[in-house]
């Protein structure tokens, strides 16, 4: 498993970005025919290099967003770069001081960036778990505390927390990915709760399995472990629960980002956003 909106300012004029001066660079950028016009907007996204951050960068650039991509993968930023998706921040996001530097002046903020180990906890090495709380929940307040002045002071943002169906519920000898989440949808409630009336909304997305390489990864682990195919790891292990039995592809999780960047969901704030085909109604 994995990686705003509410009543808007008074002092901002639109909940959307104000179209480009004829003659701008702006002006040129292609929209799809549906979704945001985020044109005159910089996103930030970390985790870029892949998943459901590429996704993510990827939908935002579409919708005219000039996107910040943060990650440590240099060929994976180089890739994108090259596509035009936006410009490459090379950044190691538990350097926190760094992790702050790359938020500023963003209109956008999505929180992706993450990591998983799996042990019970009397065996989990503490060093880790340390790195997973600073990657997964120090970081995203530092790059929320770096980027929310510029947002206050236009009176517009939108921070994207990409949090997991683990941030609701736990799943065992997930110690530190379960705490983290936790802790990021807590943030994001206090984010949400005071940047209300400023015109910046914060909220989680909620994603059950998705086709990452790390669920990937997962998959052929189990399938080599129990001695099944991958389908049946799917279907039997990860999916056990879930009354619908498929991932969810990275470009759905993009498609609920950028929907919180409307103007029609300008009163979605506080939120956790759930999208795990039912698994937590069972």
């Amino acid at each position: 498993m994995c990686s705003m909106t509410t009543r808007e300012s008074p002092r901002a004029v639109s909940s959307a970005p104000a179209p480009p001066a004829a003659g701008s660079d702006s002006a040129a950028v292609p929209l799809p025919a549906a979704g945001p016009d985020l044109r005159g907007r910089t996103a930030v996204v970390t985790g870029a290099a892949g998943g459901i951050g590429r996704a993510c960068a990827e939908r935002l650039h579409a919708a005219g967003a000039d996107v910040r991509l943060v990650d440590r993968d240099a060929a994976g930023l180089r890739a994108l770069e090259e596509a035009g998706t936006g410009t490459a921040a090379q950044v190691d996001l538990t350097d926190l001081d760094a992790a702050a530097e790359v938020a500023r002046g963003a209109d956008i903020l999505v929180n992706n960036a993450g990591v998983q180990t799996v042990a019970p906890i009397e065996e989990f090495p503490p060093e880790r778990f340390s790195l997973i709380l600073r990657l997964m929940l120090e970081a995203p307040f530092r790059l929320a505390q770096a980027a929310l002045p510029h947002m206050y002071a236009q009176g517009w943002g939108r921070i994207v927390n990409i949090s997991s169906v683990h941030g609701l519920r736990a799943s065992a000898y997930k110690s530190a990915y379960v705490a983290a989440k936790h802790g990021l949808e807590g943030l994001s409630k206090v984010a949400a709760v005071e940047g209300a009336a400023r015109g910046v909304t914060s909220n989680c997305i909620n994603p059950g399995y998705v086709r990452t390489p790390l669920v990937e990864r997962q998959i052929a682990d189990q399938a080599r472990a129990h001695g099944i195919g991958e389908d049946e790891v799917v279907d039997s292990v990860l999916l056990a629960r879930s009354p619908l039995k498929r991932l969810i592809e990275p470009s759905e999780v993009a498609a609920m980002a950028a929907y919180l960047c409307t103007p029609e969901a300008s009163y979605i704030n506080g939120a956790s956003l759930v999208m795990d085909g039912a698994w937590s109604a069972t």
